[in-house]
């Protein structure tokens, strides 16, 4: 697992709480289907991806799609930090 994808995780078990813990999330799980993000967990999410890694995602190229697993955001998250830095 990269250092990105532990990351989103730990970000991902803070707002879904319920003593989920970084560790059971798995990478190719589907955030919106699997872990029931509804649309406020989603914002909270987006904003403390955007605090850990210190970016600004573009939300006009920021599809449901991407957040079909850790590894597909993890990969988006990646591209984004290449184009920003």
């Amino acid at each position: 697992m990269s250092d990105t994808e532990f990351t989103i995780k730990t970000v991902l078990a803070g707002v879904l709480g319920a003593g989920i813990t970084p560790a059971e999330i798995g990478s190719d799980a589907d955030l919106v289907e699997e872990y029931g993000l509804d649309s406020l967990q989603t914002i909270s999410f987006l904003l403390g991806i955007e605090d850990a890694f210190d970016l600004e995602l573009d939300y006009e190229t920021l599809e449901l799609d991407h957040l079909r697993s850790v590894r597909q955001f993890a990969e988006f998250i990646s591209s984004t930090t290449v184009v920003a830095g």
